[in-house]
């Protein structure tokens, strides 16, 4: 037997270089361990006695103070004004971050005018803008949806801004061989391959509209999560306080889960492009 024919025996068999799908039922498995064994350990740690129901209210408190609010009728109108004023404020925030992005990130001219403005804009926490928006526009509604948009500019712009701007130039060359320019450009190769950074971006302005949402809910609001918050303060409620915690707990899951699920449908590609 030859030497090259030895070396042939004693190679091995290629590894499999496609992709290893979990079976789903795992993947939940793993992904819900960690918050069970929380619930766990805040379950029995409230019936043992070890922590105290003055300081962190138990599993069935909470639950008590859920069912409440279920049997007024309480939650669905204060989740749905909730919503409306994140979901309108993160619109027109968003939108405007991402406008004022692409015009930055395609032009030099664009880049002057709009740049240093939002980076000095994004040095200021927008909380600290509270009073002067409150002396602005009051306490009503355009108060709390205008903190909502301003909070979510900020990191829409710095997204976008860095996604158009790490574009690949030859692929841009290569679009305007075959004749785009223009609008056909931007919405055809430009924001397509920036897509990943405008839904990071999406993703943390709505973490970012939470807490935005808690700020203007507990100034002049007659309901909404933010609001609960407020109540549960004066009435020194622990367990309506908790419930508030995992509402916006759930809330951000299905913020994660929703955004998940957008950039499965936006880019399939990613999807075999992950080195797992």
């Amino acid at each position: 037997m030859t030497v090259l024919a030895e070396r042939a025996l004693a190679l091995e068999t290629p590894r499999h270089l496609g992709t290893r799908r979990r079976h789903p039922a795992l993947t939940l498995t793993v992904r819900a361990g960690v918050p069970l064994l929380l619930l766990a350990a805040w379950w029995i740690g409230s019936a043992t006695g070890a922590l105290d129901p003055g300081i962190l209210a138990g599993p069935p408190a909470v639950a008590g103070a859920l069912g409440e609010l279920l049997a007024t009728g309480q939650l669905g109108d204060y989740l749905l004004a909730s919503a409306g004023r994140a979901g309108l404020g993160v619109a027109l925030g968003a939108g405007t971050g991402l406008l004022l992005g692409v015009v930055s990130g395609l032009s030099a001219l664009g880049e002057d005018l709009v740049d240093p403005t939002l980076q000095m804009k994004r040095a200021v926490p927008f909380l600290a803008l509270v009073p002067l928006f409150i002396s602005w526009f009051g306490v009503q509604e355009t108060f709390k949806v205008v903190l909502i948009a301003v909070a979510a500019v900020g990191p829409m712009y710095a997204y976008t801004y860095l996604g158009v701007r790490g574009v690949d130039r030859k692929v841009v060359e290569a679009a305007r061989g075959f004749g785009l320019s223009g609008a056909r450009l931007t919405f055809g190769v430009i924001i397509p391959s920036a897509l990943p950074n405008i839904l990071m971006a999406l993703r943390v302005c709505l973490s970012i509209s939470l807490t935005g949402l808690i700020a203007a809910e507990q100034i002049g609001a007659t309901e909404g999560i933010g609001y609960l918050v407020t109540l549960s303060q004066q009435y020194y409620r622990n367990d309506y306080m908790l419930l508030c915690v995992l509402l916006y707990a759930v809330l951000g899951l299905l913020i994660d889960l929703g955004i998940r699920g957008l950039e499965r449908l936006a880019m399939p590609w990613r999807e075999h492009l992950a080195a797992r």
